[in-house]
């Protein structure tokens, strides 16, 4: 008998009940994923560091179980024979199907000795980080960093092969299902014009005006996660579904019903880990309201990380730094930490939470210069991947770039190319994501705005008609659509494009 003809005890004898047995094998494989999310978020927080090594031996067993629940021969049987009856599904089953056997694609391109040798050597190189960084230790991270970037290497053709794409754009489609150099490179090469000339002249209108005052003070870490809480409940966070905690590097994480946001706190500055909160809350609210019908399944995540760093950023940037929320917030600031002088004004707290400079540290970036450090790691793991830049050169290399791009640069190691966890993780190809997805925040919150008087509602700290707003279009829409611009097609009436960002930093910097 065919894997086809009996699976799971019941006799299987359409193609709409492979369909089904699909279903039932898609929830079991995401919830291994979700157990796997969590695993990620305890080794970020409160995994003590004696854990590492047995939390790598865990991490790597579910990855090999998911590959070899996705990789079972019996599973690209009911693909198949589902796809014959694709024209019998409802939309959204027709979604999920698609989604499915894009799943299995890149998953089935990766030999399983390989999947567990890049969880194994990622999740080293992230622990031996945490310590090298502070410590600007570049030659000890070296050989890590180069076993990580070899498997990168190596997953990247295979999927390549399969999928019939360059390697760079395989790891794209990672984090973005069909975004490629292609599509991004005229993006980023518009921002690449347009930003250094534009930092110029913000430069010199702020130094026109003479320094904001400064925000000092003694900012109690408790009394900073108080108010991290109260805004997350205003942006809607449901605490019974989710939890703020503490990490090295502020993310989110977890899973839709219990999602996980970190921060990372300063003494004597309150601003970063607020900013970090809000980023994060973004996030998770689009993982909170995706489609609940489609928990389980592929069409019921979220569209990838372009879609899910707009979510942050709308939150953020665009919401969350506005005149109209910077009044709302300065009472808050004088309640929670006792200041009351005219530093704490919320034209002073404007000029404070959007000043811009020539920074060395992406995430305290502003929304001028931020693109430009994306630019600058786009193009330097496109050559670290074929092979043009050495990691033993990326030190040098990066140094140069910051100085082309940004004109700064670094004094050390842990403020330059040792700054962020990403390609120490193997997340190599994640970077265009987050500049693309301001692009698309600009695109969808001009789209809101236009629906919506989003200015009075956040003025008043009511977000929900900005919630609502993206609930409908983004939120629960889950992978409904093909990919990124299908989506902002529909909600926006135009692909992804650059005027939106580029027209709103004229009107908020520009002067």
């Amino acid at each position: 008998m065919s894997a086809i003809g009996r699976l799971d005890g019941q006799t299987m004898n359409a193609p709409i009940d492979a369909y089904t047995q699909l279903e039932r094998r898609f929830r079991r494989l995401a919830l291994v994923g979700q157990a796997a999310a969590v695993l990620h978020w305890d080794r970020a927080t409160v995994m003590p560091p004696g854990g590492a090594a047995a939390r790598s031996e865990q991490s790597a067993e579910l990855a090999l179980l998911r590959h070899e629940m996705i990789g079972d021969p019996a599973l690209a049987e009911l693909l198949d024979t589902a796809e014959t009856a694709a024209a019998d599904l409802d939309l959204w089953q027709a979604a999920n199907l698609r989604e499915m056997r894009r799943r299995w694609r890149r998953e089935t391109a990766v030999p399983a000795d390989l999947v567990a040798a890049s969880v194994k050597a990622n999740q080293a190189s992230e622990m031996h980080w945490r310590q090298a960084r502070p410590a600007n230790d570049f030659a000890g991270q070296r050989p890590y960093l180069e076993r990580v970037l070899a498997l990168v290497r190596e997953a990247a053709q295979a999927r390549a092969e399969a999928l019939g794409l360059a390697p760079y754009d395989a790891l794209l489609d990672g984090y973005e299902a069909g975004l490629t150099g292609a599509a991004a490179e005229p993006i980023l090469a518009e921002l690449a014009a347009f930003l250094p000339p534009f930092l110029d002249r913000v430069l010199a209108r702020q130094a026109e005006l003479g320094p904001a005052l400064p925000l000092t003070g003694s900012f109690p870490r408790a009394a900073q996660k108080r108010l991290g809480e109260q805004l997350m409940r205003t942006l809607g966070f449901d605490f019974e579904h989710g939890r703020l905690d503490e990490s090295h590097h502020p993310f989110s994480g977890g899973v839709p019903d219990d999602v996980r946001i970190t921060t990372r706190y300063e003494d004597d500055d309150f601003s970063s880990a607020l900013l970090a909160v809000l980023h994060e809350t973004g996030h998770a609210l689009y993982a909170m309201h995706l489609p609940p019908a489609w928990r389980y399944q592929p069409v019921g995540e979220a569209m990838g990380m372009l879609v899910h760093e707009s979510q942050s950023l709308i939150v953020e940037m665009r919401a969350c730094r506005s005149d109209a929320f910077l009044a709302y917030l300065a009472p808050l600031l004088r309640d929670a930490f006792g200041v009351d002088s005219p530093a704490w004004a919320p034209e002073n707290l404007a000029r404070n939470f959007r000043r811009v400079s020539r920074d060395l540290i992406r995430v305290d970036a502003s929304e001028v210069t931020y693109p430009l450090h994306v630019i600058l790691r786009y193009r330097l793991e496109q050559a670290m991947l074929a092979g043009e830049l050495a990691v033993g050169d990326l030190p040098g290399t990066w140094d140069d770039g910051m100085q082309a791009l940004l004109g700064v640069r670094p004094p050390d190691l842990r403020r330059g190319c040792m700054q962020d966890i990403h390609w120490f993780s193997g997340a190599f190809g994640y970077f265009p994501t987050y500049t693309l997805g301001a692009v698309a925040a600009a695109q969808l919150f001009e789209a809101a705005s236009r629906d919506a008087d989003l200015e009075s509602a956040v003025a008043e700290g009511d977000f929900r008609p900005l919630t609502r707003w993206l609930g409908e279009q983004v939120h629960g829409r889950g992978r409904l659509h093909e990919n990124y611009d299908a989506l902002l097609l529909e909600a926006t009436g135009q692909p992804l494009h650059a005027a939106p960002f580029l027209a709103h930093l004229e009107r908020r910097y520009g002067g």
